[in-house]
């Protein structure tokens, strides 16, 4: 897989101009205190995140915020999950390189690329037509490869490509949709945030068979999975 560049990033017109390699302290920073000091142990995950420009998937605006321990808006409805919980989510889908990966509710692409750069195929899908192309466009800028995105339900996953080895979901819902539940590999693994808006649980679960067992990760916060065309 290629690597990814020296990333010409802009300097974000907050708080007065930044001073080169700043972001890349920033990043460094952030797998320190807020990655490995917790419970993040996949090196290949660790690696991911410190190499990966997070603050290039945000709005120019909020650029110096791009490496706080939290999730920042990024348009209507939409947020960057906070660092910790990207980590959280590739480390428990438990990749291998080469690995099939459904990115539901890819937003910007962040996590879309942090998956690519673990050596990982990813099918990436978004339901804001604009910002899929907006992702898949500053994907192809930074270099990313192995990465496709579309904009449509997620909810329905990506039957042409399944089955997959993992899923990741970043919107909540009651339940797991039962599409992506029969796109998953015997063995395959699925992580996401279930429940209503004041009560959610990031949970992984593993298909064995026809059966699914489930593990409670941790309590978070994301914004509701939109099923189209649906109440």
């Amino acid at each position: 897989m290629t690597p990814f560049n020296p990333f010409g990033w802009r300097r974000p017109h907050v708080g007065g101009p930044e001073i080169p390699g700043s972001f890349e302290r920033l990043r460094r920073e952030m797998v320190r205190t807020q990655l490995r000091s917790r419970d993040i142990r996949d090196e290949r995950v660790l690696d991911a995140m410190g190499e990966v420009p997070r603050h290039e998937f945000l709005p120019p605006p909020l650029r110096y915020a791009a490496y706080q321990d939290r999730a920042l808006p990024v348009g209507e409805d939409e947020t960057l999950s906070q660092p910790y919980i990207v980590a959280l989510t590739c480390q428990a889908l438990e990749l291998r390189a080469g690995a099939h990966v459904l990115d539901v509710g890819s937003g910007t692409g962040y996590q879309a690329a942090v998956l690519a750069r673990m050596g990982c195929v990813v099918w990436a899908v978004e339901l804001d037509p604009e910002l899929a192309a907006t992702s898949q466009a500053r994907l192809a800028r930074l270099g990313c490869k192995d990465i496709e995105v579309r904009a449509g339900d997620g909810t329905l996953g990506w039957g042409e490509h399944a089955p997959f080895d993992a899923v990741a979901v970043a919107a909540a819902a009651p339940d797991v949709p039962p599409a992506l539940l029969r796109q998953m590999r015997d063995g395959g693994r699925l992580v996401a945030p279930l429940g209503d808006v004041n009560d959610q649980v990031l949970v992984k679960v593993m298909r064995t068979g026809d059966g699914y067992g489930r593990v409670h990760l941790t309590a978070v916060k994301f914004v509701p999975l939109k099923f189209p065309g649906r109440d």
